[in-house]
């Protein structure tokens, strides 16, 4: 199940979510070199992230699963968001250079179809960027952030669901080595807590960074399907019965 939106960027305007945010988007830089004329997508709830990268992008864009909601964005400007099914992205094939995926493979229904559809919406050489909690890392074991809910992975795994789905995992990193605590004293020693973590216990960080390539050399069989998926308003009126529609009286 999906974290809602609300929740999501409710936590990104917190201290913990701020601090969060800086760790994981060091860790993307590091296995993502910049992006000059590319368009880019960002699948889940990226827009932390997406704001780092877009100035060298031709293109961005905030995909936002059904399941979790959408927020427009960029404020102040055109929106670049949209809403949709993580199985049956609105795009052409090949038709995209980078996808971002954070808060997105571990709610994913099922996960080897989401990978699949990125896969199709890739362009040759495409690459992704996967940003999923560590199954052994603290931050996932505690429901007061985002990265405590839905299936967390471990870099086998990960790296095994990438290669089923035809990418060729490539450069990795790790972020959140510091505890998801809200205490400020506690937060001011982050970096502290970041650079011992990488190297005393890298294998217990709060999320795996893992950057793959689209492989090419091997088709993925892909059934052709007609959506049936619809978008419904949460709060879509019932209507009501007419005297047409009541039994007659007696």
């Amino acid at each position: 199940m999906h974290v809602d939106i609300v929740d999501l960027r409710q936590f990104y305007y917190t201290m913990l979510g701020r601090v969060a945010e800086q760790s994981v988007a060091l860790a993307i830089s590091s296995v993502w070199a910049r992006l000059p004329q590319e368009r880019l997508v960002g699948l889940g709830y990226c827009i932390p992230f997406l704001e780092r990268f877009r100035a060298d992008t031709e293109r961005t864009m905030a995909f936002m699963p059904a399941g979790q909601g959408a927020v427009n964005w960029p404020v102040g400007e055109p929106s670049a968001t949209a809403l949709v099914f993580d199985e049956e992205l609105p795009l052409p094939d090949s038709s995209v250079d980078r996808v971002l995926m954070v808060h997105s493979l571990e709610f994913a229904e099922n996960p080897r179809e989401t990978l699949k559809e990125v896969w199709r919406v890739l362009a040759p050489g495409g690459r992704l960027v996967i940003v999923v909690p560590n199954r052994r890392g603290v931050w996932a074991r505690m429901e007061h952030t985002p990265f405590g809910s839905g299936r967390p992975y471990s870099r086998g795994q990960l790296t095994s669901l990438l290669r089923e789905t035809n990418f060729t995992p490539g450069a990795s990193a790790e972020a959140l080595f510091f505890p998801p605590s809200k205490i400020r004293a506690v937060l001011r020693l982050r970096r502290g807590f970041e650079r011992l973590g990488r190297v005393l216990w890298p294998a217990f960080s709060g999320v795996i960074v893992v950057e793959a390539q689209k492989r090419l050399y091997q088709g993925l069989p892909v059934a052709a399907r007609a959506s049936r998926r619809v978008f419904a308003p949460v709060l879509a009126p019932q209507g009501m019965p007419t005297t047409r529609n009541l039994p007659p009286s007696a």
